[in-house]
């Protein structure tokens, strides 16, 4: 027994020793090291470098150098690897060399190399190791001692928002860079300062700042600001300060300048939120972003990928390129604006605070979309000053405001909607007649002191063709309480209420119905009044099917897209939608109809007018917005939706339908 107690012991001890002998393998050392590589810890490698390799080099200098490198290329997924030999090394070498795999993703895209890691058996502390005998090529072969890695980019085209017919809404053009040469100012430095100062809107410290930049030399041009290429005025009296020099540079332009503002919107330099937000996506704290309108809308398609190199330079200049990411332009976009009539329409409006919206009601393009009062999107995108922002903010009239975006009471413009809904469901007929005495009617005494108003008394029974000529407002509120709430809201959701129209381009306000909860609510609904609220071209979409056999168009805005596109189908019957446009043309075009101003010798135009009141209370005197909706019956290639607000004074609905009848003159 003891001697087998021996044995046992003594096996035991042997095996102790042979562990305590065994030496660390260079494969197990390099495994802990691209370990850390993997994970980016180049502190922690530093540590695993031979002597050699250390004194080229030190720890704060190579942790910094590698981790600036990875940063600035943007490696992510960065991984090592290689196989271990199937043999162990000679416990007697002095040197081994282990071939590895590198592959990583960068800003220029996939970098993959294969490489060979030589490691050195070193004493330290009278322990032997591996070490690995590093060189700058383990990062990427090319780049060895002394060498550079630059990022040369070519910067994307921006894409172009084009009208239908192919003309520049927002394009790449050219604006003028005011600069200073230093060397010019000698002596009348604050002078020069202090007129750039107030033509510019800068304070002399925002522009002693660029004047102060490091690169700057006394004989070279400091950019100072972007402006507009027709401020000639501006121009003018720049450049009669001594030191100013000017230079044309690329820029963002738009073509239609306040006509078209509020649709296209604008670019302008991005900022460190908007790179945090699009993190990903490739900007450049040079780029610009689109800040409103289709600018933003449209940003992804618009603005294109940077093209970039990964560039390794050696000490006898030679390059090498590791990585491209080939440039990417970005897309044109083509929309269904018509240029010409965007631009007659908001010169029409003359600054008056309002919108309109035309389009053609048989294939559904979006001809126009105007907002007044409006702002220059050239000076927004070069960079307006705080004094002209203040300006903009505080202006009244509110030329920030998006008006077609928005919803409004559509006043009278609401009836052949409402009459539409009540022939469908058999609460009026074009024969029928409501005998209605004076201007004024209520239900009975739940309504109090509330009044239903109409402007003129024919003194005789009032159908449906005489109601919408004269815009009778009473002849609409009983109607709309004899079809009752329940039928009149499915009947406005048929035309498109509470549903934003489908798929549009641009973001605008679903139209809505409100609370309807009384009959008071129902009656003034009835005539576009109550909560009744509608997007200025939605009310020009809802008038499709009087010339489209009862169906809804769907408005579009994209040039590429289906024409006569059904949003609604058969809303209207053939035989009321072709009645309807009779009694609309009638509106127009009898010396007795409320549209009779718009009346165009030789080119029927058929319309409603309407106007829309906001006050506290019955009897006060409110704001008015003025409305008028038009097409041409013979060839309805354009149909007009026109609001103007304010029109109180000015002679009410009047005053939209003058406009209108200027813009669909032949």
């Amino acid at each position: 027994m003891r001697r087998w107690f021996l044995v046992s012991l003594f096996l035991v001890f042997a095996l102790v020793a042979t562990g305590c002998n065994k030496e660390v393998q260079p494969e197990d050392r390099f495994t802990e090291y691209v370990k850390l590589w993997n994970d980016q810890k180049f502190d922690k490698m530093y540590d695993y470098l031979s002597e050699e390799a250390k004194g080229k080099i030190s720890k704060e200098d190579f942790t910094n150098r590698y981790t600036k490198i990875y940063k600035d290329l943007e490696i992510e997924d960065a991984k090592v690897t290689f196989k271990k030999p199937a043999e162990a090394t000679d416990k007697k070498a002095k040197k081994a060399e282990l071939p590895f795999t590198s592959s990583m993703n960068s800003v220029a895209g996939k970098i993959a190399f294969d490489h060979e890691a030589v490691l050195v058996k070193e004493e330290r502390d009278k322990e032997a190791n591996w070490y690995i005998d590093w060189d700058t090529t383990y990062i990427f072969p090319d780049l060895k001692e002394g060498a550079k890695i630059s990022l040369p980019a070519t910067r994307a085209k921006r894409g172009d928002i084009l009208d239908k017919n192919g003309e520049g809404l927002a394009v790449t053009g050219t604006a003028i860079e005011i600069g200073l040469v230093p060397k010019n100012m000698e002596g009348q430095e604050e002078e020069v300062l202090q007129k750039l100062s107030d033509l510019l809107g800068l304070t002399t410290e925002q522009i002693q700042k660029e004047l102060s930049a490091p690169w700057v030399k006394p004989d070279l041009f400091v950019p100072i600001k972007k402006i507009p290429m027709d401020d000639t005025d501006l121009l003018s009296q720049l450049t009669t300060i001594a030191a100013v020099q000017t230079r044309e540079v690329s820029a963002r332009v738009y073509p239609l300048g306040e006509a078209a503002a509020h649709l296209i919107g604008y670019v302008g330099p991005i900022t460190a939120d908007e790179i945090e937000k699009n993190a990903g996506k490739g900007y450049q704290s040079s780029d610009v972003i689109g800040k409103r309108g289709l600018e933003q809308v449209l940003e992804e398609k618009l603005k294109g990928e940077h093209g970039v190199k990964i560039v390794i330079k050696q000490t006898d200049e030679t390059e090498t390129v590791i990585a491209e990411k080939k440039v990417k332009n970005g897309e044109d976009v083509q929309l269904s604006i018509d240029a010409s009539l965007q631009t007659k329409i908001f010169n029409e409006m003359g600054g008056s605070p309002g919108t309109a919206a035309a389009m053609n009601p048989v294939t559904g393009e979006t001809l126009a979309l105007v907002s007044s009062p409006s702002f220059n999107p050239n000076l927004l995108s070069l960079g307006a000053t705080k004094k002209q922002w203040t300006e903009l903010e505080e202006n009244k009239d509110a030329p920030l405001l998006n008006r077609f975006k928005s919803t409004y009471a559509p006043g009278s413009v609401m009836k052949p909607i409402t009459a539409a809904i009540a022939l469908n469901e058999g609460a009026a007929d074009w024969e029928k007649t409501r005998n209605i005495e004076g201007l004024t009617w209520k239900k009975d005494s739940s309504w109090g002191g509330y009044q239903v108003v109409r402007v003129t008394d024919p003194n005789t029974p009032v159908n449906l063709e005489k109601a919408l000529l004269y815009s009778d407002n009473i002849y609409f509120a009983q109607t709309a309480l004899e079809l009752g709430k329940d039928k009149f809201v499915s009947g406005l959701k048929s035309f498109g209420f509470e549903d934003p129209i489908p798929s549009y381009l641009y973001p605008l306000e679903a139209s809505k119905i409100g609370k309807m909860d009384t009959e008071v609510a129902l009656a003034d609904s009835s005539y576009g009044q109550g909560q009744i609220e509608m997007s200025i071209l939605h009310l020009a979409a809802a008038y499709t099917p009087f010339t489209n056999s009862g169906n809804l168009i769907k408005p579009i805005l994209l040039a590429g897209e289906e024409h006569g596109q059904v949003w609604k189908e058969k809303i209207v019957n053939e035989e009321n939608a072709a009645k309807m446009n009779q009694a609309l043309l009638n509106v127009v075009e009898d010396p007795s109809g409320t549209g009779h101003a718009g009346k165009i010798e030789g080119y029927p135009i058929a319309g409603k007018t309407g106007t829309a009141e906001y006050k506290e209370k019955q009897g006060d005197k409110g704001k008015e917005n003025g409305l008028f909706v038009a097409y041409n019956t013979d060839n309805p290639e354009i149909l007009v939706a026109l609001m103007v607000e304010g029109v109180e004074n000015s002679g009410g609905s009047k005053v939209a339908v003058e406009k209108v009848k200027r813009i669909l003159q032949p």
